[in-house]
Order: structure tokens, then C-alpha cells, then sequence
């Protein structure tokens, strides 16, 4: 996959894109990811879709310190990518946890630009407020990291310390993660503001939600979905966590490819 930059008045946003010329699928990671974590997603639906895995202001080789990390801010980016990248749509949206979240707020907001919407481990957003918490567990890390594998041995060989081991950024004699923790904290407060149910209820595309069986989203808040939205797909992956396409790859990028090739009409 080929790097490249889309530039706002504010940020750079760094994204991979698969090229093709196929219909376009928009990848979105969650808190304190990037990109590279979706590359076997990508390369899973990649000989049949243009794939552009975005990332998002704050992460990755995007704008690190954005001035602004608003919901809207992070909607506006993925519309500038959507109209500079890849002919101003309209895309398949697939988001995991805040990624999801703010896919879900792209397709209310901007409806035309989504044709489909794909939520990994995603809700509405707002209930408890564990941003600080979070922040405070970003900034413990002993950082920098002598080695990648130094990530792995502090938090323990999990799906997840693999991929942020692989994300590392090496400079002044160390590894560092590709974000920061006051960044990260304050772009989830936002998400915990408010629980958008107005926007759930405008989306006009089809939703397909994708939950893990150890699934961080409320139970309560999964049925309510559900109610509100009739005919939206449900699908529980098992044996896996929040991090559903690290923790099991193969089941979520078969669920997703069949899912993309049944709903897709040339």
C-alpha cells in the first residue's frame, strides 16, 4: 500500500491507499491507533476494493498535536479524504470503537458520502467519562522503550501490544508510540460528551454491527441500537475483545469480505 497526505488548514493527515479501481472502502482505527493496525484488513478486501486506511489527526504519521480534537473535527477530516482521495464518494465505512464512532457521525452528518457503514466494537457514545482514567494509564508508560519488544514485555504478548510494538517511532535513542496521552484523553472525552442517538436514528446507509463476544460496549446500549433501527445487521465475532480484528484477524476479515461482496451492486 502507497502512503500519502491529505493537508487541511489545521493538520497533514498521512493515510495508505490501496489503489485500484474498485468501489472504495474507508478503514478508521480506535483510540490510540493507526493505520498500519487495519494493513490485514486492507489487504484482505484489497484485490476487490480501493482501500484507504486513514490515519486519523492525533495518531500514526498524521498531525500529532491538532489544535482541535472535536467530533467534528475528526468528521472533517474524513470528508476531506473521501473528496480528495476518492472522487467525493459515495464510500463503505468501516470503523472500530472511536473510529466506528466517528464513521457513524460522517454518515448523519454527511449522508451522501456513505454508502454502507461497518461498526467494530462501536456505539453512540457518551455514558461514563473515563477519559482521565485512560490518560493517566497512557502516561505511565515507561516511554521511551529500550526495544519493540520492550512494549510487549510491559504490557504483556497481546494482540494489541503487537501492533502498537510495530507502530513504534524510533527517535533520540528510543522507541516512542506515534501519539500522545493528553491527545489521546481529550479526543475520547469527546466521544463521552454525549450519546448521539439523534444521529444513529438520521443515518440513511445500512449498518452492519459487528460486536466482540467480550465486547466493551453495554448490552443495554447494543438493544437499544437495535430497536431503533430495524433490519440493522448484527453479528457477535467469538472469542474475541475490543480489538476484534487484531485479536481474531481471519474470522473478521472473512465476515467482512463476505459482507462487502453480498451488499455490493456494480
Amino acid at each position: 500500500m502507497q502512503r500519502l497526505q491529505v493537508h487541511r488548514e489545521d493538520v497533514t493527515l498521512s493515510y495508505l491507499d490501496s489503489g485500484g479501481s474498485g468501489p472504495v472502502v474507508v478503514l478508521l482505527h480506535g483510540l490510540a491507533g493507526s493505520a498500519q493496525e487495519m494493513a490485514a484488513t486492507a489487504a484482505a478486501i484489497s484485490d476487490g476494493y480501493r482501500v484507504l486506511a486513514l490515519d486519523q489527526r492525533g495518531y500514526g504519521y498524521s498531525t500529532r498535536r491538532p489544535g482541535d480534537v472535536s467530533r467534528r473535527a475528526y468528521v472533517e477530516d474524513v470528508v476531506a479524504l473521501i473528496e480528495t482521495a476518492a472522487g467525493a464518494g459515495p464510500v463503505v465505512m468501516v470503523g472500530q470503537s472511536m473510529g466506528a464512532h466517528t464513521a457513524l457521525l460522517l454518515a448523519a452528518w454527511h449522508p451522501h458520502l456513505v454508502r454502507q457503514l461497518v461498526l467494530l466494537e462501536g456505539g453512540v457514545g457518551g455514558g461514563e467519562d473515563s477519559s482521565a482514567q485512560l490518560g493517566n494509564w497512557f502516561a505511565s508508560w515507561p516511554v521511551p522503550f529500550v526495544s519493540r519488544q520492550a512494549v510487549v514485555e510491559h504490557h504483556g504478548a497481546t494482540p494489541i501490544a503487537e501492533a502498537w510494538a510495530q507502530d513504534l517511532q524510533e527517535r533520540d535513542g528510543g522507541f516512542w508510540p506515534r501519539f500522545d496521552a493528553d491527545v489521546m484523553q481529550a479526543a475520547i472525552a469527546a466521544v463521552a460528551e454525549v450519546a448521539r442517538w439523534a444521529e444513529w436514528q438520521q443515518v440513511q446507509a445500512p449498518i452492519l454491527l459487528v460486536q466482540a463476544e467480550r465486547s466493551t460496549i453495554d448490552a443495554a446500549e447494543i438493544e437499544r441500537m437495535l430497536a431503533l433501527r430495524p433490519g440493522t445487521g448484527h453479528v457477535v465475532v467469538p472469542d474475541a475483545g475490543h480489538d476484534v480484528h487484531l485479536d481474531q484477524p481471519r474470522a473478521w476479515t472473512r465476515l467482512l469480505r463476505d459482507y462487502l461482496d453480498t451488499t455490493h451492486t456494480p
